[in-house]
């Protein structure tokens, strides 16, 4: 169970901490709005990565015994999905900090908390990368055993948590925190941390008992 929760922190920091489209919306959501309402899309986008967590955890189950097969070859895509991700994370860090993109503002029209959640969770519902993240990441580890439902439930809250904490430090911090974090230097330092953290995960599935 331990192995669990740690695998779900790591996997819900490690898709949580870009600060990419939907964190910037998120901090000057806040900005602009008051804590309540940043709080509510925090936890909406926490939520779509916990469904996405759930939907690979429950789909990498259902087909373990139609997977066990091809166990190996599996484990070995899976790692190469996982490294690719890190790639094309850290490549669109590196190239979004050279070309210093400016944060994109958003209109002035302030949200209920209702509304802001759900928005929030539709805007990272609709984003392939967390389906495959998620995917490649629980697949490639549950390949060659049978997790029990315990262990898959505290996968999901795991990784629902960490996505939340993630996303509440973001709203938390307003206007002064956000600035520091969606500003080139920041984004870039976010980016890279998230790419070494998916790569260490993929190399993790390389070990013995991973």
């Amino acid at each position: 169970m331990t192995a669990a929760l740690v695998a779900g922190l790591l996997a819900g920091f490690g898709i949580a901490m870009p600060v990419g489209a939907v964190a910037t919306y998120l901090v000057s959501l806040t900005a602009r709005t008051t804590l309540r309402t940043g709080a509510a899309a925090a936890l909406g986008v926490a939520t779509a990565d916990g469904v996405y967590a759930l939907i690979a955890v429950v789909g990498g189950s259902s087909l373990t015994h139609v997977i066990e097969p091809v166990a190996l070859p599996l484990r070995r895509v899976s790692v190469l999905v996982l490294v690719a991700l890190a790639l094309r994370g850290g490549f669109t860090g590196i190239r979004q900090y050279r070309e210093r993109r400016s944060v994109v503002r958003t209109g002035k029209t302030p949200l209920s908390p209702a509304r802001a959640y759900l928005g929030l969770t539709g805007m990272t519902l609709l984003n392939p990368a967390t389906v495959v993240y998620f995917a490649a990441l629980v697949l490639g580890s549950r390949a060659g055993s049978e997790p029990d439902r315990l262990e898959q439930s505290v996968f999901v809250l795991a990784a629902f948590t960490a996505s939340a904490c993630w996303q509440l430090l973001l709203a938390g911090g307003g206007a002064l925190l956000g600035r520091a974090l969606t500003g080139a230097r920041g984004r870039l330092f976010t980016t890279l941390s998230s790419s070494v953290l998916i790569a260490a995960l993929a190399v993790h599935l390389l070990l013995p008992g991973g």
